[in-house]
């Protein structure tokens, strides 16, 4: 309703005074869709800011601008001088006008997602603020007035129908309407409750920011939940612009962010499953090496040009079929696989990098979502888009931003910061309350974290083994035995002040290992 014509009728009576009498000092865009006004005398300043989007349009008024030094281009510049000597209210539409010295013009067409600010001279537009609507320079500020019959017989000869007689009602006022029984209502019945809301409309002693089905609304009328009640137009609009553009772009920038990191996590968990299954088939399916054996046994059994042949595998005491290519001998095949076999084992260390990798980008974006849900007002949401502006921008960055080296023991995810910073990251950023915490006692280590699963409980073999590489990343690597600590996340705290990797940690256990990297052998 902030921009209905009940609620224009009013902020224009309260525009009066505040600009009849001032010179316009200024006016510039410094953003697409937004035109600032400047406005001054010797004693005082005014400054209206106009939003006109194709989602949002409102008009605001700060206290001060202050004008970005780039990026910023003056407007209106036929109109830099000339002193403001009227504010004028079109009747029963959503537009008025300021009368300016200099027989100038300066027109607020205020309709939605099509609203327009034009600058006329001797009543012909000179300007237009959005050129996209260039059929606005075709419209006659003197000639926008709309009277509408609306006495007693026009309703009564409509039966009472709102659109007809008083289409500038809106939405808010009808459903007020509707809450008091206008639709079973007699025509005298609704004539009376319609003089009732007109009251009201035309002579509000507050104005309300109202939420109602989910939308943040300004309303002349109580309606819905009443968040803030004010008794100036202008702080009212002020505050409500201020209010919806918060939220939209709270919803926004939360649903962008929340988009990229499930798009990213969704390619991550795809090129991670590609990535083990490829790694699973070269670690247990037959070797290059003894394909080739085979071929290598059987050469005066292969006919020649053959594209498939079955064969007798001693490996597996069972006959198995190869393919072939027609223009390839058997014996150039076989060397193949002989140099595809010297190779396989760094394609295996490369793919078991990638898989650590893309596991660890899986947790980094798990607990990056989790964040995210949490951040639950604007504040909030800002904070989170600086701190993990990194995830949000390039994969490579994401890749190259996790913290911790991932193994997994039994189904249980072992996470192992990387550096006395990582421990920090990892510790405050990636490990919840339930996780489990481990570090080497009484010297300086690796952060170690079991990831926490809902409904079961940690082995005592996976305990153990991120307790030897809590001692492995630490400065006992070398003892025969290690002390390692552990406790719930939760009774991990980190001290204000605190140097990087420090923290304090209460209700600890201690379990006494060998260090060592238990995963060594299969990585």
């Amino acid at each position: 309703m902030h921009q209905n014509y009940y609620f224009l009728r009013q902020l224009t009576q309260a525009l009066r005074p505040r600009l009849q009498g001032l010179e316009v000092t200024t006016a510039f865009s410094q953003n697409k869709d937004e035109l600032v006004l400047g406005f001054a005398s010797q004693e005082q300043e005014f400054y209206i800011r106009a939003l006109l989007t194709s989602q949002f349009t409102s008009l605001s008024f700060p206290a001060t601008f202050n004008r970005a030094r780039a990026n910023s281009v003056n407007l209106f510049e036929e109109m830099q001088g000339q002193v403001v000597e009227e504010v004028v209210q079109h009747l029963n539409e959503r537009s008025f006008f300021l009368r300016l010295s200099g027989n100038r013009l300066l027109l607020f067409k205020l309709f939605g997602n099509r609203s327009n600010i034009i600058l006329y001279q001797h009543n012909e537009a000179v300007a237009l603020f959005q050129h996209k609507f260039g059929a606005d320079a075709e419209l006659h500020p003197l000639q926008m007035d709309r009277p509408l019959p609306q006495n007693y017989a026009a309703f009564a000869a409509a039966e009472g129908n709102l659109r007809k007689v008083y289409p500038t009602f809106g939405d808010l006022p009808v459903l007020y309407l509707e809450e008091r029984g206008y639709s079973q209502a007699n025509v005298e019945e609704k004539w009376e409750l319609v003089q009732q809301v007109l009251e009201i409309l035309e002579a509000p002693e507050v104005y309300y920011i109202i939420r109602l089905q989910g939308k943040l609304r300004l309303s002349l009328l109580p309606l819905g939940e009443q968040l803030y009640t004010y008794t100036d137009p202008l702080e009212a609009l002020n505050s409500y612009t201020r209010l919806y553009l918060s939220e939209t772009g709270y919803e926004r920038q939360f649903e962008q962010a929340r988009q990229i990191l499930e798009r990213k996590l969704h390619l991550t968990q795809t090129t991670l499953e590609q990535s083990g299954q490829k790694l699973q088939q070269l670690r247990h399916d037959r070797s290059y090496s003894q394909t080739a054996d085979v071929i290598m046994a059987n050469l005066t059994n292969i006919p020649p040009r053959s594209t498939e042949v079955t064969l007798y595998d001693f490996y597996t005491d069972q006959q198995r079929t190869y393919t072939l290519k027609q223009d390839e001998t058997p014996q150039k095949f076989a060397e193949r696989l002989y140099r595809k076999a010297k190779n396989q084992h760094v394609e295996v260390q490369q793919l078991e990098e990638k898989v650590e990798r893309k596991l660890e980008e899986v947790i980094v974006l798990d607990d990056a979502l989790q964040a995210l849900a949490a951040a639950t007002d604007y504040k909030l949401l800002k904070a989170f888009l600086r701190d993990y502006s990194l995830l949000l921008t390039s994969k490579q960055q994401a890749q190259q931003e996790a913290p911790f080296r991932v193994f997994e023991a039994e189904g249980f995810k072992i996470l192992v910061g990387k550096s006395a910073k990582n421990n920090d990251e990892l510790t405050q950023r990636h490990t919840y309350k339930e996780d489990l915490w481990l570090h080497a006692k009484d010297v300086s280590g690796s952060h170690v974290v079991i990831k926490h699963q809902a409904g079961k409980a940690i082995p005592g073999t996976v305990l153990e083994k991120a307790a030897q590489l809590a001692a492995y990343y630490s400065k006992r690597k070398s003892d025969s035995l290690c002390p390692v600590l552990y406790t719930p996340k939760k009774y991990v705290r980190k001290p204000k002040g605190a140097a990087p990797g420090s923290v304090a940690v209460d209700r600890e256990q201690v379990i006494l290992v060998k260090p060592a990297n238990p995963f060594a052998a299969t990585r």
